[in-house]
């Protein structure tokens, strides 16, 4: 297949993930199966993911607004705007929305893949936030090669300080 150009604008349909507003930007077949790449908008200070370990690819972040603390393995780590952060396969992780405003972040999974996991689950940008169908996800997680190992541990005391 001869590689084409794509263009992805904000006039492209948004949805919900996990209830947080969502739009794709990139998916394997945008991409030559490269790279997905997600942007999230309006996560609401206190929304967090679960923890959670990528087989089959790494996972990166860009907080463009808002505060982001993340956990990688043990180490927690607090991200603002312009921070990225990498997430190797193979390594624990997750995030939750801190600090008093919504974020904003762009995710770029390498190779492609993960963007299906997202869409797999998306719901109407229409639709209210509600919680998600953990049978579903934990399913879903599966079949990505994406292991989910509960809520996230706890941030050490003097986290953010």
């Amino acid at each position: 297949m001869q590689q084409q150009p794509f263009l992805n604008t904000r006039q492209n349909s948004g949805y919900r993930f996990l209830g947080v507003p969502t739009l794709t930007r990139a998916t394997g077949e945008t991409t030559n199966g490269a790279f997905g790449l997600i942007e999230h908008w309006e996560m609401p200070v206190g929304f967090a993911s679960p923890y959670h370990t990528h087989h089959r690819e790494d996972e990166c972040f860009y907080v463009l607004e808002g505060e982001v603390a993340f956990v990688c393995r043990d180490e927690w780590l607090n991200a603002g705007p312009g921070a990225f952060v990498y997430g190797p396969r193979e390594i624990a992780h997750g995030f939750k929305a801190i600090g008093e405003r919504p974020v904003r972040m762009l995710v770029m999974c390498t190779p492609a893949g993960f963007e299906r996991f997202v869409l797999d689950q998306a719901t109407p940008i229409t639709d209210p936030p509600s919680p998600p169908d953990m049978g579903q996800l934990m399913v879903l997680a599966e079949r990505h090669g994406i292991e989910i190992h509960g809520p996230l541990p706890e941030a050490p005391a003097d986290f953010g300080r």
